[in-house]
């Protein structure tokens, strides 16, 4: 039997429902929404975009429920990103479809009152792996400012079961990751790494063990290594998207938006 999903709640924050930012050739069109603080702006934009593993997911989920309304009092339009699903396509169309929307916000950015500027992007699980690589390879109409990643995977190329076609990763990259090496490096935040990149918080569990933490260490040395900042905010005790966390997970919204107030210039209103 098919689960069914609750009835939505209604979104107090939503300014731009259902915007569609890319249609590519054969599959769905793909949307964006958009909450954006009151006032004349331009506001820094945090594009929000969803885990679950690149198999499920919708650009409508949040780890904090209270997320919108936390970064729009901070002085920050969020951006819920659509991508295609690996059942839809395979790697790198995710990356094509961020980028795609991050074109669009820039190109209307007066019409929307956000800063073409100040773009940050916010990665859960599966979407951290697509933020990180956003703004690691963004230039120009792409580029990145900030990136937060939340318990996201760096590097796809040394993952377990090589030979397995059927986990996540290996749908994701249409075939067993021990015949994707390339491409798997494609994907990898820690294979992106350049000196130029823009500065980044990571967000991890300690007890994670679908990402374990050591992972997030790694690619923070990494990071730092090239003159790159990155800053680590442990969450004790908690596992993958939190579980188990000992603070409230709107803490963590809230570091992030110390975070982007510090490297893209005060946002609150």
């Amino acid at each position: 039997m098919t689960d069914v999903q609750p009835v939505p709640v209604p979104r107090k924050t939503l300014t731009h429902a259902n915007c569609v930012v890319s249609t590519p050739l054969g599959y769905r069109p793909l949307h964006l929404d958009l909450h954006v603080p009151p006032g004349d702006g331009p506001f820094p934009v945090v594009l929000w975009i969803h885990g679950g593993g690149w198999m499920t997911g919708s650009r409508v989920w949040t780890v904090d429920q209270q997320f919108h309304e936390r970064m729009v009092a901070r002085g920050y339009a969020v951006a819920d990103v659509d991508y295609r699903l690996a059942l839809e396509a395979t790697y790198p169309a995710q990356q094509a479809d961020i980028d795609a929307a991050v074109h669009w916000l820039r190109h209307h950015a007066s019409a929307l009152r956000i800063d073409p500027g100040r773009f940050a992007v916010l990665g859960e699980s599966a979407g951290g792996q697509l933020a990180a690589v956003a703004g690691l390879t963004g230039a120009a109409e792409t580029a990145i400012q900030a990136v937060i990643l939340w318990y996201g995977p760096a590097d796809l190329s040394n993952l377990r079961n090589q030979d397995d076609p059927f986990t996540f990763p290996a749908i994701l990259l249409g075939g067993p990751l021990a015949e994707r090496t390339a491409l798997a490096r494609l994907a990898s935040p820690l294979h992106n790494i350049h000196p130029d990149a823009p500065p980044f918080l990571l967000i991890h569990g300690t007890e994670d063990e679908t990402v374990p933490f050591a992972e997030a260490l790694g690619f923070a040395a990494a990071l730092r290594a090239q003159g790159v900042r990155c800053d680590v905010l442990p969450v004790e005790g908690a596992g993958h998207v939190f579980a188990g966390a000992s603070v409230e997970v709107g803490t963590l919204t809230e570091a992030g938006a110390d975070f982007l107030d510090d490297v893209l210039g005060r946002g609150a209103i």
